[in-house]
């Protein structure tokens, strides 16, 4: 082999070197993980052909997926723009752009985010009358995407429920919260992947074309994977048997969202003919490290056995140290702070924390030991209010049947349309079957609101020209026209100068995310994929 592979370890090379088969990589910390996977699809391009469009990585987050894609790009160049390199979710999200107008959805899916289910799963329980003091949107949200998770659809679970009050209220709101998805041609996370699979179990020709597609699957994090994963999973492999996966059963710690630690632990049982290789040595940690984390380690039950190990240092002793409080707890590590100034310059002092609620006793020990300090965090990108404001716009000009982005910008930037006239849409709507935004543009429903249907007309007849527009520019500029055409911009400066500066800030990196895309002509139905590109690009 050529000097590429000349710095990995002699079971990262049995592992980056193995070709055809199921392969489980057991990946300690720090045992460069990541440069096996990368270095395996370079070897398989490069040493043994395989077509670059033939590899599917799949990783858990955007930010790993574009930290392997910049890896691979680096190792072997122009032909790494063909691997897909992608997470379980924008995977399926390509899927389903391609053919989920098999399953009897619209191509233009929206994608429903945290707040968007949240919203509608308010709608549903009001509607169902259900008593918000026990049917808490979040409980009702969790139970349904623990469900989903196990692919238990509504009827399933309706019938599992069977006998038990509250669960069967659950499935009801189960079942009206996907009737209403449905209705709005829009998914959430878990649908995603849910669809995908039911495509793939109905339509073998689908499934065919992309399992000579990946003839090479690799999936990172696998100790992570839940039950509709492995099915996904296994259906992809199902024809050539090459999946490779890296886990490290060890480090599972989201079974609260799903997670299935059996499928790593149980893999070899799965795939009678899988190659088992063990990465142990680190080179993240010190010795002493380490032996403490074996130490710890050693007492988890059914667990796969490996031990780390480095040739590093022994490095400075762990030390353990406990506090009765929080306050306790920061004032100590405040003061191990200030005992080490000046020696130590405070840029380079981090504190990390598990929870949110943590920061605030953090912070205020900061300021009464006369630390400055930064909070790195804080709301996601994809919260702030413009985005999501700007987001909805476009989903409405590119997927009609979206009543909760409707909803959310039919008033914004203030129009005088308020709820009592949302109330009457709705009840039009679903009185005559149709959308929201189709029921505002029809005549009788306008003459039957008097002054407020001249105010839904004027907002139809806007979105209808974004609409037309959506097919002759392209999104950068379509994005530029809608921020002025509809008064947005404007509305931000009025409200506050100086706020409104760090949000148009905001906007404009959104914005900036669409520019690769100004040499297309994005219709109202890509319109949608280029708006998912674009949250891809900038959350990554």
């Amino acid at each position: 082999m050529n000097s590429l592979y000349d710095s990995l370890n002699d079971k990262q090379k049995e592992a980056v070197f193995h070709l055809d088969g199921p392969l489980l990589i057991l990946a300690g910390a720090g045992s460069g993980k990541t440069r096996v996977l990368t270095h395996r699809i370079a070897w398989l391009i490069g040493e043994k052909n395989v077509a670059p469009w033939n590899i599917l990585a799949i990783t858990f987050t955007n930010k790993a997926a574009e930290e392997m894609r910049t890896r691979v790009d680096a190792l072997i160049s122009d032909d790494a723009r063909s691997v897909w390199v992608a997470t379980f979710h924008s995977t399926c999200v390509r899927i389903l752009r391609r053919d989920i107008h098999r399953l009897g959805y619209g191509r233009d899916f929206s994608i429903y985010d945290t707040d968007d289910q949240k919203t509608l799963m308010k709608q549903v329980l009001k509607k169902l009358e259900f008593d918000p003091r026990i049917y808490r949107e979040r409980a009702v949200l969790s139970a349904i995407s623990n469900a989903k998770s196990q692919m238990i659809g509504p009827e399933e679970f309706s019938s599992q429920a069977a006998g038990e009050y509250y669960q069967e209220r659950v499935a009801e709101a189960y079942i009206a919260y996907q009737e209403e998805c449905r209705r709005n041609n829009a998914l959430d996370f878990d649908d995603l992947l849910l669809l995908t699979v039911q495509l793939f179990d109905e339509y073998p020709e689908v499934l065919s074309y992309y399992q000579n597609r990946f003839r090479y699957v690799l999936v990172d994090e696998y100790q992570d994977t839940n039950a509709v994963q492995f099915k996904l999973l296994s259906q992809l492999c199902e024809k050539h048997g090459n999946l490779c996966v890296v886990g490290d059963d060890d480090q599972s710690i989201y079974k609260f969202r799903g997670a299935d630690i059996q499928n790593i632990l149980s893999f070899e049982d799965t795939f009678p003919d899988a190659k088992v290789i063990k990465l142990e040595q680190n080179y993240r940690s010190t010795p002493n490290i380490l032996n403490a984390a074996n130490a710890v380690i050693a007492h988890n039950a059914g667990r796969k056995d490996k031990a780390l190990w480095t040739e590093r240092p022994a490095g400075a002793p762990v030390r353990f140290v406990q506090y009765e409080s929080a306050y306790d707890e920061a004032e100590g590590i405040l003061r191990d702070i200030e005992r080490s100034m000046p020696a130590v310059d405070l840029a380079s002092c981090a504190v990390l924390y598990r929870t949110n609620a943590q920061s605030r006793v953090l912070e205020e020990k900061c300021v009464s030991f006369n630390i400055p300090y930064r909070l790195i965090g804080g709301v996601n990108f994809y919260q702030r209010k413009e985005i999501k404001d700007v987001i909805c716009y476009l989903k409405v000009i590119a997927n009609g049947l979206d009543d909760l982005a409707l909803q959310r910008v039919i008033n914004v930037p203030r129009r005088g349309i308020g709820q009592v006239t949302l109330n009457k849409i709705a009840a039009y709507a679903q009185e005559n079957g149709l959308s929201m935004f189709e029921a505002l543009t029809r005549e009788e429903l306008q003459r039957k609101l008097g002054r407020a249907g001249e105010k839904i007309r004027a907002f139809s007849d806007l979105i209808l020209g974004y609409r037309e527009r959506a097919g002759v520019l392209a999104t950068a500029a379509l994005f530029d026209e809608l921020l002025e055409g509809t008064g947005y911009r404007e509305e931000l400066l009025k409200e506050d100068p100086v706020e409104a500066q760090a949000r148009l800030e905001n906007l404009q990196e959104f914005r900036s995310k669409a520019d690769y895309l100004n040499s297309s002509r994005p219709t109202a139905v890509n319109l949608s994929w280029a708006l998912e590109r674009m949250k891809r690009v900038v959350a990554s």
